[in-house]
Order: structure tokens, then C-alpha cells, then sequence
């Protein structure tokens, strides 16, 4: 009949009516009630559930009574907080806050001494409460009576015994002795024979003092199997062993009250004088506290280990740091506080608990906390959506590039590396690039260097198509920056991204740019960057290992007619720098046949009759004449294609060095049009004059270049001693190169140089009909000899 009872109770339990969802049952020391978690149905919020079986234990009933009255009517914040009591014929239910055994800690030696301290005050002060403004005894203070709340504060239960000292018919007297492990618990002069009620002729708060010694002994060695144990101390740290003591006093007159025992704990240097204490009985003024008052509750905070309650921190502390920072003040010192809390959370609460606040605070116009929230923005960002980041945090993070504050811009260069890898391909592309880009030309030295780091370290983020310029120009800015440290940068920058690069880049772009590094003022800089030039010329080298031996088409077979012979490229039989650069005319100067003709002063050809030399062989001739040149180029053989060459006089020598540079094209700041440019962006260019072919055989016009050389120095005059005899009108130049002797007539009246009438060269040869060539040639400037300028010509 009983288990039908029981069994109709807790369907009545589990009903739709009973406003908790009873969990599992949790073990805990000998008790009248059996502890279950549940979960509250109105708001879904954990809770635990004591249950008294009535027909079960009926002998008992009135301690359960007395517990449930004395729950419900006394309030404080070191007892357990009721939610509701529910009784009925089988069962007495009281509900409560979440609530886990302190036995459990015990019994695994999970507390440190400072957790452990900081519980014994809480306890203590509930019964210096009880005891002096409720002026009741408790009664069964014990390990088995104290409980953890999910903030991790201890919490006094057990009040099936507490009982007012002004009621003559007190429960304690009669049903004390029900309690479980009564006798192992009670105060020396209720075991001596005396009995509970001789606790009326003593102390009122004897009683309760006893069972404080004992929990404090059970605390700090884990265990309590009777009195016997109570004279050593044991593991009970030597700054509270004389009051623990005095607490558990055989004779209850000279026992310390559990408010004197606070007083003792609380004196300078004191067993409760400890950070957490303090911090405990600061936190809910917080808000209140001036600066200095403030910054000493802080810095109490910090001095915390890792070995503090971290529950007691975010139900407790977490909340008056919140409001502290919104509405009291607080500012940056206290985020940090709050940051070195939300490192113990997980995931999910942070983002319920701690990202709305910090979303918030990055909107506000506070300089110190936008720096304090960028400082901290590396440990929470993965704690943030990445919406959030994108939709909320960066927006605000953009004005931090423009601030006027250098520390500002600093951090939120320096924040990027966080965000970056939340951050959209179009917003890292576009926004983000054009605000380092203007980083980058900081006046503040330091604020460029770290704009070189965060590019180098956010290189492998940016899109593929744009990097290696948008890196290329960064880093060769960089390398010229006056500040050391930048320049220092820039390179380690570019040997931690050697992968980014093309192979093409590397040699065109990287390498030229690093030449200027390594001849830096600043040794430091010249060891980098040889360090880095070293790195790119190995992949360099490696890549030009991949390339083929030549692109030039091979060789036609020997038999094959109608392919032109290739022309030979300088002396095969020297190989050094010396031989020249092109000789392929020597090779056919054998077969050229005929004589050379000289023009007279009026234009006309006057056959050379004494040409061959005195080795008898024959020299090919060079005719000038005034005929048009011929006009179809296109049905030239390759031998055909004319040669023009436009030769400067030693003067302009200047001149034609800035024509080259600008064939290059203009090298900008950032160091990428140089080796960008083509020649066909060249701005000025040296003119050009109308070519047509002559039948050379493909040779370029040597003769035309020794007449002018000839010409230059006849007219440039040199100091004595260094006078060279010149030609005389018509003089016969005899030119010997390795091969069939050539000779080369000058007239007295030709300009070589490029006159105002045209000029034309005719070659004949044996086996070839003569080809007309008409060659223009500006005019050289001549300036006046002086003794001055015999120099001119060397440089």
C-alpha cells in the first residue's frame, strides 16, 4: 500500500501540473531528503528539487516541517534561496536554486585554500546572523548541511533543527538526536550525557561554534570521523589554527562565537583578509566606488590566481562589472577586468553574456575604451559572429584609420590581423586596402612600420590578381622610408611572402628592388636584405633551371636550297667578350666581286680603276648616288632587310642617356612603372629616319659609321700630344677585318653625319643586281674647339 503511495506521488510529481521537471537524483551525505535537479517549467531555468518521503520516514516528519517553515521565512544571502515549498499527504517538496553538494569538493579535494577561506566567511556570517540578529541556534552546522549555488558561494541548509532560543518547547531539544550522525556531530557537552537541552545554561552560540570547528577541520583535510581528530589541525593553515581552536573548546564558555571568529579573521593580516574576500563584499558597491576606491578593487582583481571560483565571478562579480562600465563609469580598467573573466566562459555564454556589451561599446566615442576594445579584440573575436563582425565591429573600426589620436590609428592597424579572417574578399580588397594605403604615408614612423607587418601578415588574404602589385609597391615604399625600423620591415616582410610572388616578379620586381638594401647606411638593413636577396635568387635560380636551353627554331638541314644560310653571330673561334658582335659580313666578303666608285664633288661616280689592294683581292665598291629608293620592302629576302643606324656626336652624349632612361619609361614613387613600361611608352624618342634596302647581304652600314667617327675627330680639336693625323679629302680608308680585305672610299664633299642632301650607298657584287639605299641623317651640332673640352670624347 505504501509503494502505491509513493508511486501515486510521483506521478502527481511528474505531472503537468507540478511546476518542475524532476532530473537525476544527486548523492550526497546521510540526510532525511533525497536531492534531485530539475528544471523549472515556467522559464526553463535549472533548480533542485529536496523531496521528503512522509510514509517513508514518519518519525521524521517534523524535521522536514521545521526545515520547510524556517526556509521559507528566513532570508539571506549566505542561506539557500527557496523558491517554493509544496506539501501534500505523501511528500514534501521544496524547491530551490541550483544547488550542488560541498561534499563533492571535499571528498575530492577540488578547493584551494583561498576558495576555502572565502566559504568559511560566508558560513560564518550566517550563523553570526542566526545567531545574533535571529537570536536562533542551528544546530547541525556540518560538511553534509552546506551547499555550492551555481555562483559557487556557499550556501547553509540543513535547518531541520533550527530553532529560536525564546521558544520554551524548541524543536532542537526533543528531535535532535534524529538527525543523521548525531552523535558523531554533537558539541562535547551534549555528548558528555548532558543532553541538547543543556545548551540553554551555556552560550547561545556554543553550539554552533562546535560544529564551525568541525567544518572548518573537514574542509581543509577532507574528512571528520569523530572528535578524537579535532586536537590536530593538520592541513588548517597556521594563521587560523589558534582560532579553530578556541572554536572547538570543550568547555562551550571559552569557545569564540561565530562572530567572533569573523572579527578575528577580518583583523589586519587576518586568515580572512584575502583579495577574494574583498572582492566578494566590493562587488555590489561597485558602481558606487570612486576612482581610487576603484582601482584598488581592480587591482585586488588581478591579484587573483587562475584557482579562483570562476562561477562566483560570472554570476556574481560579471554583472556589477557590466554595470559598472555602461552606467558607472568604469571605463577601460574595468573592461579588462570584465575581458579577464570572459576568457573562462564558453562559447555560447560569452556570445549571450558579453558580446551584446561589447557591440555596444564599439560605437561609443570614448578614445580610451575603442583602444582598450581593440587591445582585447584579439582573444573575443572568435567569440563574435562573423554578421557581427562584418555588419557591426568594422564599420566602427574605420574611423579608427582617420583618428587624429596616433595611438588610435596604431591599434586599429593592428586590430586588422584580427578581424581579417572574418572579414569579406570585398571589403579586404576594397575598404581595408585604400585604409593601409594611407596608413602606409603615416607621419608617425611607427604607425608606417606596422602597416608593412600587417600587409606582409594579411598577404595570403588579399585576392589573387591584385597582390603581388598591391605588396610590390608597399614593400618598395617601404624600402626607402627613412625610419630604420621600417625599412627593417619591409624586408623581413618580403622573405616571409617569397610565395606570393611570380617567378617573373622575383627576378623583374623583387631582386632590382632589394639591390638598393643592400648598400643601406645601417648594417642591420644590410644583413636583412641579404638574407632576402639570398632567398629570392635561390627561386630564381631554380625557376631558370626550367627553362629551355633557346627559343631560336633550328637549323634547316644543310640540303634544303631556299632556307637562308644563318647568319653568323661574331667569332666562332673566340668566345671571350672581346670578339665582335657581328661579323657575318667577313664571311661573304670573298664572294663580292667588282670595283668601288667615289663620288665626285658634284655627285657624279667616278670609278675606282686602282681598288684592288696588293694582295689582289678584289673589295666590293660603294656607290652614292641621288636615285630614289626602291619602294617595294616587302619582297626583300631576309638578307635584304635594311639596317639604319643614327649616330650622336661625343657632345650629346647626355642627351642620349635621358632618351634611354625615357624609353623605360618614368620611375614613379612606388617603384612599379620602371619595369612596367614598354618603349612604346617612352615620351620622347630619338628620331627615327626613312630606311630603304640595299643590297648588303643584311649587313649594317660600318662604312657610313667609320666615315662619321673619321669625320668627328677631324674636327674635334685636342691638346698637343694627343693630335691624331687626320684623312685628307678622298683618302682611302683600308679596313682589315679577320677576312677578305675591304676598302672603303670617302669623298671629300660627303657628310656622313647626315648632311641636308640625301645620300644614297649602292653595294655591288658579283652575283647580285645592285640595290639603292637613300639614307637621311640629322645634322650633328659642332661646337667650338677649345682647349677645354679635349676631354669630352671619354666621358
Amino acid at each position: 500500500m505504501d509503494f502505491l503511495k509513493s508511486a501515486a506521488a510521483f506521478a502527481i510529481a511528474k505531472s503537468s501540473s507540478f511546476p518542475v521537471t524532476i532530473g537525476d537524483r544527486v548523492d550526497f551525505a546521510d540526510s532525511i531528503w533525497t536531492l534531485h535537479n530539475g528544471i523549472k517549467k515556467d522559464d526553463n531555468s535549472p533548480c533542485s528539487l529536496f523531496t521528503f518521503d512522509i510514509n517513508a520516514n514518519k518519525a521524521r516528519l517534523p524535521l522536514a516541517k521545521n526545515a520547510a517553515r524556517k526556509l521559507r521565512t528566513l532570508r539571506h544571502p549566505g542561506v539557500i534561496r527557496v523558491v517554493d515549498v509544496i506539501e501534500n499527504d505523501t511528500h514534501i517538496y521544496i524547491i530551490t536554486e541550483r544547488l550542488a553538494p560541498l561534499s563533492w569538493h571535499v571528498k575530492r579535494k577540488s578547493l584551494s585554500e583561498e576558495t576555502i577561506k572565502w566559504g568559511l566567511y560566508s558560513v560564518s556570517s550566517t550563523l553570526k546572523f542566526i545567531n545574533t540578529d535571529a537570536a536562533s541556534v542551528h544546530g547541525a552546522v556540518r560538511v553534509a548541511s552546506v551547499f555550492t549555488s551555481e555562483s559557487g558561494e556557499w550556501k547553509l541548509g540543513g535547518f531541520e533543527v533550527l530553532s529560536s532560543m525564546n521558544e520554551d518547547d524548541a524543536i532542537i531539544y526533543t528531535y535532535a538526536t534524529l538527525l543523521p550522525d548525531a552523535n558523531r556531530y554533537a558539541p562535547a557537552e551534549v555528548a558528555s550525557g548532558g543532553g541538547w537541552s543543556d545548551i540553554k545554561r551555556n552560550p547561545l552560540g556554543a553550539p554552533d561554534a562546535y560544529g564551525l570547528g568541525i567544518l572548518v577541520f573537514e574542509a581543509f583535510n577532507g574528512s571528520f570521523m569523530g572528535s578524537d581528530q579535532l586536537a590536530q589541525p593538520r592541513s588548517i593553515p597556521a594563521n587560523m589554527v589558534q582560532s579553530y581552536r578556541r572554536l572547538v573548546n570543550a568547555n562551550p564558555k571559552l569557545r569564540l562565537t561565530a562572530s567572533q571568529f569573523v572579527d578575528q579573521g577580518k583583523k589586519l593580516n587576518g586568515f580572512f583578509q584575502t583579495p577574494l574576500i574583498h572582492i566578494t563584499e566590493g562587488a555590489e558597491s561597485l558602481g558606487l566606488k570612486d576612482e581610487e576606491e576603484r582601482d584598488e578593487f581592480l587591482r585586488e582583481l588581478d591579484e587573483l590566481t587562475d584557482d579562483f571560483p570562476e562561477d562566483f565571478f560570472k554570476m556574481k562579480i560579471l554583472p556589477e562589472l557590466l554595470k559598472s562600465v555602461e552606467f558607472g563609469g568604469g571605463g577601460p580598467s574595468v573592461f579588462g577586468a570584465i575581458m579577464k573573466i570572459g576568457l573562462k566562459m564558453s562559447d555560447d555564454e560569452f556570445e549571450a553574456r558579453l558580446a551584446p556589451l561589447v557591440l555596444r561599446l564599439f560605437a561609443s566615442p570614448d578614445r580610451a575604451m575603442r583602444v582598450c576594445l581593440l587591445d582585447n579584440l584579439p582573444i573575443m573575436v572568435d567569440r563574435i559572429s562573423t554578421k557581427d563582425i562584418n555588419s557591426k565591429v568594422w564599420p566602427a573600426m574605420t574611423s579608427g584609420f582617420t583618428d587624429t589620436a596616433p595611438v588610435v590609428r596604431e591599434q586599429t592597424v593592428k586590430a586588422v590581423l584580427a578581424v581579417i579572417s572574418k572579414l569579406s574578399d570585398r571589403v579586404i580588397n576594397g575598404e581595408l586596402l585604400r585604409f593601409l594605403a594611407k596608413t602606409a604615408n603615416d607621419e608617425q614612423p611607427g604607425i608606417r612600420t606596422n602597416t608593412t607587418i600587417c600587409l606582409g601578415k594579411i598577404a595570403r588574404n588579399l585576392g589573387v590578381g591584385s597582390r603581388a602589385k598591391v605588396l610590390m609597391a608597399a614593400f618598395s615604399r617601404a624600402l626607402r622610408d627613412p625610419f630604420v625600423h621600417a625599412r627593417n620591415a619591409a624586408l623581413l616582410a618580403l622573405n616571409a611572402t617569397v610565395d606570393v610572388f611570380s617567378d617573373e616578379d622575383c627576378a623583374t620586381k623583387v631582386l632590382p628592388a632589394l639591390c638598393l638594401s643592400l648598400i643601406d647606411k645601417e648594417k642591420m638593413i644590410r644583413d636583412q636584405a641579404n638574407k632576402c636577396f639570398d632567398t629570392y635568387l635561390q627561386r630564381v635560380r631554380k625557376y631558370a633551371v626550367t627553362l629551355p636551353d633557346t627559343i631560336i627554331p633550328p637549323e634547316p638541314p644543310a640540303g634544303n636550297p631556299a632556307a637562308p644560310a644563318p647568319a653568323r653571330i661574331g667569332n666562332q673561334s673566340d668566345s671571350g667578350w672581346t670578339g665582335w658582335a657581328i661579323s657575318s659580313f667577313t664571311n661573304k666578303i670573298t664572294s663580292a666581286r667588282g670595283d668601288m666608285a667615289s663620288a665626285t664633288p658634284n655627285g657624279a661616280l667616278v670609278p675606282q680603276t686602282h681598288s684592288t689592294p696588293a694582295s689582289g683581292r678584289a673589295t666590293p665598291t660603294i656607290n652614292r648616288t641621288s636615285e630614289k629608293p626602291a619602294a617595294n620592302v616587302s619582297r626583300l629576302s631576309t638578307s635584304q632587310i635594311p639596317m639604319t643606324s643614327t649616330f650622336q656626336p661625343a657632345d650629346d652624349v647626355e642627351q642620349l642617356e635621358e632618351d634611354t632612361l625615357d624609353a623605360w619609361g618614368t620611375v614613379d614613387d612606388d617603384g612599379d612603372n620602371f619595369f612596367d613600361a614598354s618603349p612604346a611608352a617612352s615620351k620622347t624618342s630619338a628620331p627615327t629616319t626613312a630606311s630603304v634596302p640595299y643590297d648588303d647581304g643584311g649587313e649594317p652600314d660600318f662604312a657610313g659609321w667609320l666615315a662619321a667617327q673619321s669625320t668627328a675627330k677631324q674636327k674635334k680639336v685636342l691638346p698637343k700630344g694627343l693630335a691624331k693625323p687626320s684623312a685628307s679629302s678622298g683618302a682611302t680608308l683600308d679596313v682589315r677585318p679577320p677576312g677578305p680585305a675591304r676598302s672603303i672610299s670617302a669623298g671629300a664633299n660627303s657628310n656622313p653625319l647626315g648632311g641636308k642632301k640625301a645620300v644614297t650607298a649602292t653595294t655591288s657584287r658579283a652575283t647580285t643586281s645592285t640595290k639603292v639605299v637613300k639614307k637621311e641623317l640629322p645634322k650633328p651640332k659642332q661646337p667650338e674647339p677649345s682647349e677645354d673640352d679635349w676631354g669630352d670624347a671619354w666621358d
